[in-house]
């Protein structure tokens, strides 16, 4: 499918670069009116995920996964979720382990390639309602496991997903993570590090042994943090295999269903291989629009009840649905 030539989004005059458009919304954006349902389900392994819910007996559902120490109450799932509410369709933001607001239980938290909890909140919605339409939106991280997700699987996902939409997809995570260590990236690397942080020493009172608390003291750039963290918690060799196995840059291929990735040419935390331009001109369902301006999981307009981005995705998936 072409590249989409143009894009409708505008940026604020008051958002003048990249960082701006990406902290912002963050900062400042509220999104009112919108009080889910919790329900709590048990994976195969014993764990749990918390899924929240907005209901209204309708037959068409949006699944909504948030981004990296993000959940289903950050602006931009909440904002997604009112608008897709508004129009009819019962809206399931589910929670990453170690999201919901309490530590899960195995030695395992969440990663970015992390597909086996994304379909089991999938096969859980289809099992317990009567859904005939699906479709998926991520952001971020959870843009890089929606299409992951879609990729790996291919043709064989549930026929009721008929299409996809997600921005700020970090498809790249070697080169992302290299990206996050430049000077001009130091407050989204600090953020993230911090919390991060956090998580590894309640992980490591929960299952002792399996990290080295110490290795804190090692991490000069965020490879290293995957190197000593991420790769022992979620059983990846190192940081490379993690990297190659958990980046959607090498399942995008096997997408099939329609699904729109957004990546603003002005992302701070893009690398330009998140920008999947070749792939894109000759694979039938991936649509890439690559406004100028947006930031990262920005789209926003101050003032605006609804973000471009969420807009953007409910137009797209009303196409195919």
């Amino acid at each position: 499918m072409p590249l989409i030539p143009h894009s409708s989004y505008q940026r604020s005059p008051l958002l003048v670069n990249g960082h701006l458009e990406s902290i912002i919304p963050t900062v400042f954006r509220k999104v009112q009116g919108v009080a889910y349902e919790r329900e709590r389900i048990t994976t195969p392994d014993g764990d749990f995920l918390d899924l929240d819910w907005l209901e209204q007996k309708s037959r068409r559902l949006v699944i909504l996964t948030h981004g990296l120490e993000g959940d289903s109450s950050r602006h931009y799932v909440i904002g997604t979720a009112k608008l897709f509410y508004q129009n009819g369709w019962d809206v399931l933001a589910w929670n990453c382990r170690s999201c919901s607001g309490e530590m899960n239980r195995a030695q395992r938290m969440y990663h970015h390639g992390d597909i086996e909890d994304i379909g089991e909140v999938v096969n859980h919605a289809l099992r317990s309602k009567n859904y005939e339409t699906v479709a998926m939106c991520g952001y971020s991280m959870g843009a890089n496991i929606t299409m992951k997700y879609l990729g790996v699987h291919g043709k064989n996902v549930p026929e009721n997903i008929r299409a996809a939409a997600v921005f700020s997809a970090p498809t790249d995570l070697k080169d992302g993570a290299e990206i996050l260590d430049k000077a001009e990236n130091f407050l989204y690397r600090k953020r993230f590090m911090y919390y991060l942080k956090k998580k590894m020493v309640l992980k490591d009172a929960q299952h002792p042994g399996v990290i080295d608390l110490d290795n804190f003291k090692k991490i000069k750039a965020w490879r290293d943090f995957d190197e000593y963290f991420s790769a022992p918690l979620n059983d990846f060799q190192d940081a490379a295999d993690f990297y190659e196995k958990a980046s959607a840059k090498n399942f995008m291929a096997g997408i099939a269903i329609p699904t729109l990735l957004v990546q603003a040419l002005n992302d701070p935390i893009l690398p330009a291989s998140c920008y999947p331009k070749e792939l894109c001109e000759s694979h039938r369902h991936l649509y890439l629009e690559m406004p100028n301006h947006g930031g990262h999981v920005g789209f926003w307009k101050p003032g605006k009840e609804f973000a471009w981005s969420e807009e953007r995705a409910l137009h797209f998936v009303k196409q195919f649905v």
